[in-house]
């Protein structure tokens, strides 16, 4: 087996990720996928996003986010807003 434990038969697999809204499938993504992969067999999976953990990837993110929600139970830091004409 070669330096680093590659196998030689093995090549590396290039993914991309989109994180988009349903609304924003278009042609023009289909496009650019078609000419990311040209020629290569793909796997394309289509699953549903779990945005709180996208927004926990980031460590100061994750931590910003877990200390407004601890504020939130303690009722620290709340401001109450006004919603003229809302029911």
């Amino acid at each position: 087996m070669p330096a680093g434990g590659l196998c030689p038969t093995l090549s590396p697999v290039m993914q991309s990720v989109y994180h988009l809204k349903a609304a924003e499938l278009d042609e023009s993504l289909l496009r650019s996928i078609k000419d990311l992969f040209r020629g290569k067999m793909i796997d394309l999976i289509v699953s549903e996003a779990d945005e709180t953990e996208y927004l926990f990837r980031s460590e100061a993110n994750r931590a910003r986010l877990l200390k407004a929600a601890e504020h939130v139970e303690n009722g620290e830091h709340l401001r109450e807003v006004k919603l003229d004409g809302a029911e």
